[in-house]
């Protein structure tokens, strides 16, 4: 952030779900935005917000977030306030596109929790609006801003410890136990192979450049992708919905390069590390979560008057056509 922080950013929310306190906890941490109205069909929801303030849920951090803002009865109320610059949505993958739309003809920036949409040319379509009206429209593919991904994608990029030689990504939780009408319908969220998995193909994306061949297998529970590259590189991402109910949630990574290996594993003592000739070293990050970074990075944004968000909605069309063909590889 700044030296010297501007004035609070009005923001809105749309969805109070799990992302939603999580989006909500994010704006607080920021101490830049400020949660002006809210909306939720369960007319009840910020009130439980602030009842649970459990931290698992992300709901101690969205209470402060949400105290002193307002549930709106309708989405058109909240796009409506003029004290409301940016809004957040992060209701059900197949609202997106109408809500981020709705709000940028309002003259709202947005933040559309991923994945913005199932197709690739609406994704485009918001970013085109967004781009009409001069405001900012960005996907919260969040571990772009993860500290110790983004240590890792700009090594890699800059070939800090030589060219990579392979990478393996894996991804797998349980299957979520909540909105399940939603979640666990492939029409609706795509499955674990676009709703889990999106993150490791954005971030091979991200890090290595456009794949120029695509393997995949498996289901849209359960996909294994394997990305090839110019010069041999082969990279593979995994990710998975795990029907046990007693899974801890795994988030991996291992980048071998030619000087030296990259590894890490959420939740392990030292997370990242870096091994070089036999001698293993944690990596120091700065502290926060993708949630935190993204959040602050869109604030940046639309205080420095920018002309495209940090990321922008054809980076995210880019990556769903990628997961578009490996899709199309398992059907």
């Amino acid at each position: 952030m700044p030296a010297n922080s501007p004035a609070q950013i009005g923001v809105g929310l749309i969805g109070l779900g799990f992302m939603g306190r999580t989006h909500a906890a994010a704006y607080a941490a920021s101490g830049r935005a400020r949660i002006v109205s809210v909306f939720d069909q369960n007319p009840n929801a910020l009130a439980a917000v602030a009842a649970a303030n459990n931290i698992e849920t992300g709901s101690a951090g969205a209470a402060i977030a949400l105290a002193s803002a307002q549930q709106a009865p309708c989405v058109e109320a909240l796009l409506d306030d003029r004290s409301i610059h940016l809004v957040s949505i992060t209701t059900p993958t197949d609202s997106h596109v109408q809500l981020a739309l709705a709000a940028l003809a309002a003259g709202k920036h947005v933040l559309v929790e991923k994945p913005v949409s199932l197709d690739p040319a609406a994704i485009r379509a918001i970013g085109e609006a967004a781009r009409e009206r001069g405001l900012l429209a960005m996907p919260a593919h969040c571990m772009r801003f993860w500290p110790s991904w983004v240590w890792m994608r700009d090594a890699i990029r800059a070939a800090r410890f030589g060219l990579p030689l392979r990478a393996r990504f894996q991804r797998m939780g349980q299957a979520p136990r909540w909105s399940q009408n939603f979640y666990l319908d492939d029409a609706r969220s795509g499955g674990a192979a676009i709703d889990l998995h999106i993150h490791d193909a954005d971030f091979v994306r991200a890090a290595f450049g456009e794949p120029s061949s695509v393997r995949a297998t498996g289901s849209r529970r359960h996909i294994v992708a394997e990305y090839g590259f110019a010069g041999g590189l082969r990279v593979t991402a995994e990710g998975a919905w795990i029907d046990d109910p007693d899974f801890a949630f795994v988030m991996s990574a291992v980048v071998e390069c030619e000087r030296g290996t990259i590894d890490f594993r959420l939740g392990r003592e030292r997370e990242l590390v870096l091994r070089v000739g036999g001698v293993e070293d944690a990596v120091t990050v700065a502290a926060g979560t993708g949630y935190d970074g993204e959040v602050c990075a869109l604030l940046n944004a639309i205080d420095a008057g920018s002309l495209e968000a940090p990321v922008s909605m054809f980076e995210a069309a880019k990556t769903q056509d990628l997961l578009d063909r490996e899709l199309r590889a398992i059907a």
